[in-house]
């Protein structure tokens, strides 16, 4: 993605020199797993008491400058394709005749307290409806590249734009009808409308996609990188990795082939229309 030299977010709360409670929690793989299956990429922190999760609480580790640098760098990007998404959903609801409140976004590390509850960064980044912010520890990043395989720019780019999708949906009412369904519903047929909304998320980052290709900002392999994380996050891939069987009753954000899907939609017809996953029925 050619993002050097461009406009940066002014929609940005960086917290990375601050902590949650004045610590910063460790944890085991058990926890982490856990974590990644229930928050990765749009899940509600507020259903999920970290300190129950992961067992340790450790002291900050201090990075080295060149880790402060690289994260500092990861820091700038990240502002860039924030505001890249406030271009395009800007245009977007001004066309459709209405105005776009756009979100800001957190950094921390470690820790962080959220209008959803307390969050670390095992959580991955995640979007809170609660306070209309999108929450990221850099540290991410380097999850894409080494655990989920996921290497390149552009793979955080998409879990950017991903989150971006649901602030989209709570603006357009989306978010509020799940949690309302959510009183009346069993786990399982709530999960399914979760996955139903976390695909409408991967359309969202694929119709912000198709912009941020006609204003010429991708590069060659960019969306090959947003379809590789799409794929390496998706639950059966997950769920077999972790446990080594494959629940679809648990779902709650799709399969690595209906997450690619949907993304490509939304990148290949940038048309807002074409994304209500909740009326398809393959995904009941």
């Amino acid at each position: 993605m050619l993002w050097k030299g461009r406009r940066q977010s002014a929609n940005v709360e960086d917290r990375r020199g601050m902590s949650a409670g004045g610590f910063a929690v460790g944890g085991g793989v058990i926890g982490i797993i856990i974590l990644v299956l229930n928050l990765l990429l749009g899940g509600d922190p507020s259903n999920v008491n970290l300190t129950e999760l992961l067992p340790g609480q450790q002291g900050s580790a201090q990075l080295s400058p060149e880790e402060e640098a690289a994260d500092n760098e990861r820091a700038e990007f990240v502002k860039v394709t924030l505001a890249e998404t406030e271009d395009v959903w800007n245009r977007l609801f001004r066309e459709a005749g209405r105005e776009y409140p756009e979100p800001t976004l957190v950094l921390f590390r470690n820790t962080v307290n959220s209008g959803c509850g307390t969050a670390g960064a095992s959580s991955g980044p995640f979007y809170c409806p609660g306070d209309n912010k999108l929450y990221i520890d850099l540290s991410f990043y380097e999850e894409l590249q080494t655990r989920f395989r996921a290497p390149g720019d552009f793979a955080m780019a998409y879990v950017i734009a991903h989150e971006v999708g649901h602030h989209v949906q709570t603006v357009l009412g989306t978010s509020a009808q799940l949690a309302r369904a959510r009183q009346q519903l069993s786990e399982s047929e709530y999960n399914k409308l979760s996955v139903k909304m976390e695909l409408q998320a991967d359309f969202l980052a694929g119709v912000w996609a198709h912009y941020a290709n006609r204003a010429k900002i991708l590069e060659p392999g960019d969306i090959e990188e947003a379809l590789r994380a799409a794929n390496a996050i998706g639950d059966d891939r997950l769920q077999k990795e972790s446990t080594g069987r494959v629940i679809p009753d648990a779902f709650t954000h799709g399969t690595s082939a209906q997450r690619m899907y949907w993304f490509k939609r939304g990148f290949e017809t940038g048309d807002m229309s074409r994304g209500d996953t909740f009326s398809d029925p393959s995904l009941n």
